[in-house]
């Protein structure tokens, strides 16, 4: 079983800065994840052609599940407003995580988790970039309970914030919602925190320890698998780990081979 996460950055090509649905049809296909958690996900809006990425996602994969949790309605670093309810946003453009299977899901579970109070530095690269202040986004966890081949399984999505203290806490939060599922269980996504920090904020194990940000030549690790070590002897091992280089994102996808 190969468990994948990767930051779409909406499906953009660091190359080109165009979001072309056949090139991450390709991306997306080369990964080969039986479970696939996505960040920075588009579901129309108009920079990424009112696409659904998502849904894009799992046709390249041949996956018989799939969904969308969108954390804002509009358009990040724009205009939004925040969910207050289960309700996606639907029928309007909306950003957040999605969570791709090829296993038969059991149930799904969404929580919603609070953006900072405070507006924080954030450094953007390119002209006219630098340090400016930004307000926080509010985020989502997307979770599944899976029937695979080995067992139920928990699996879950996120993209946490960028603030520092404030990813920590809604890590923490995560935690606590996933450990309401069955084990074992398994967190994926883009955390926004280093290895040791994500590690010892959760007591769970990385199942694959990589750099994945920057994507040209990755100096931290920013996205993540983690699991629950109750339970963990209920999963297969880990046969092997991958960061391949992808044409669009400005992250490496994870994937971690289960077998």
């Amino acid at each position: 079983m190969r468990l994948a996460t990767f930051n779409l950055l909406h499906g953009r090509s660091l190359t080109d800065g165009l979001v072309d649905p056949d090139r991450l049809t390709a991306a997306v296909t080369a990964l080969d994840a039986d479970v696939l958690a996505l960040q920075e996900v588009d579901r129309d809006q108009s920079r990424s052609g009112k696409l659904d990425l998502t849904a894009i996602a799992a046709r390249a994969l041949d996956a018989s599940e799939h969904r969308f949790a969108a954390a804002v309605v509009g358009t990040p670093g724009e205009q939004f407003r925040p969910l207050t309810h289960d309700d996606d946003g639907h029928g309007e453009p909306c950003y957040g995580v999605g969570l791709v299977t090829r296993h038969r899901v059991h149930t799904w579970q969404v929580t919603r988790l609070r953006p900072a109070p405070v507006r924080s530095p954030v450094y953007v690269p390119g002209p006219g970039g630098g340090l400016i202040l930004l307000h926080d986004e509010p985020r989502v966890l997307l979770a599944a309970v899976l029937d695979t081949p080995h067992g139920r399984l928990t699996v879950a999505a996120t993209h946490l914030s960028f603030v520092p203290g404030w990813n920590a806490h809604q890590l923490r939060q995560s935690v606590r919602a996933l450990r309401t599922l069955p084990a074992p269980r398994i967190l994926l996504g883009d955390l926004n925190l280093p290895a040791g920090a994500a590690r010892l904020l959760t007591g769970w194990r990385p199942l694959g320890r990589r750099p994945t940000y920057p994507a040209g030549q990755p100096r931290v690790q920013l996205d993540h698998i983690l699991a629950d070590r109750h339970g963990l002897d209920q999963l297969p091992p880990v046969t092997a780990v991958h960061t391949p280089l992808s044409a669009i994102s400005d992250h490496r996808p994870l994937l971690v081979d289960l077998g």
